[in-house]
């Protein structure tokens, strides 16, 4: 009974913070299935105007409801930066990628296309990249790089947060090979869906970047490599380590910067 009581102060709380925080059905015609995405918009939210959405995903073993209910108070950043905020299921664990070997998981495709089509019929948004961004923690901070570097038509700008952005060092986690096979059998599998190695897909100052990780998270290493790589094209970028690890404590903090990096974008391309 005390958890569900907890659960239900969380929920009351996150619904006071906004307008609205809503659980939709959307359809994904590339998986023939409904899926699920927590929609939150801000308590000036009308249709006579139109709102930049920043697109937030999850991490593996997670869910659509996950910023919602371990970090409630996120939801009031929709009112002080005037946007809506999209947390979408990418299932337990998609990496957000559009699998070759995991029949029917095609969340590439998913988030987008179909997702960004559905909300834009079905919210006043801001129906183009100049009003779109995407982030999101751990796998999801993956699934945000690997989504805006290979459809720069779509977002403008991107983050991650405690990213894996390099999966090769991970070979047997996270039923990665699941989605890609093993690496010793198909190495170029693995290399192609990296974020680290999509660095040649950016055109400079065309995508808005922030990238953050703890200190002593086990992606830190990678995302530093990451970041000397962006350095090496010479692409604009903030890249940020903070004391703190794989947690809901770091990403609850981080997500405070993320939002303003993203309504400062907002506001520079009006």
């Amino acid at each position: 009974m005390r958890h569900i009581l907890s659960l239900l102060f969380i929920l009351s709380t996150t619904r006071l913070s906004a307008a609205s925080v809503d659980t939709v059905n959307t359809y994904s015609a590339s998986m023939h299935k409904d899926i699920r995405a927590v929609v939150i918009t801000p308590s000036d939210y009308n249709t006579s105007r139109h709102y930049p959405v920043l697109y937030l995903l999850h991490g593996y073993s997670g869910n659509y409801r996950d910023w919602i209910t371990k970090d409630p108070g996120f939801a009031t950043l929709t009112d002080l930066y005037h946007m809506i905020i999209v947390c979408p299921d990418g299932d337990f664990g998609s990496w957000y990628i559009d699998s070759e070997v995991k029949k029917g998981s095609k969340y590439e495709t998913y988030i987008g296309t179909e997702l960004i089509n559905w909300i834009d019929q079905h919210y006043s948004t801001i129906p183009n990249r100049t009003g779109r961004a995407i982030t999101g923690l751990s796998m999801g901070g993956h699934g945000a790089l690997f989504l805006a570097f290979r459809h720069p038509g779509t977002f403008g700008a991107a983050g991650s947060m405690s990213g894996g952005v390099d999966l090769r060092p991970f070979p047997m986690n996270w039923d990665l090979e699941k989605l890609l096979g093993k690496y010793s059998e198909n190495p170029e599998r693995w290399e192609k869906n990296c974020v680290i190695n999509m660095v040649h897909l950016l055109t400079p100052n065309l995508l808005d970047l922030t990238i953050d990780c703890g200190s002593e998270d086990f992606f830190h290493n990678c995302n530093d490599r990451l970041h000397e790589k962006l350095l090496e094209r010479n692409i604009p970028h903030d890249y940020t380590v903070r004391p703190g690890g794989h947690t809901w404590e770091y990403w609850s903090n981080s997500i405070q910067y993320q939002v303003l990096f993203f309504h400062n974008y907002f506001e520079r391309e009006k």
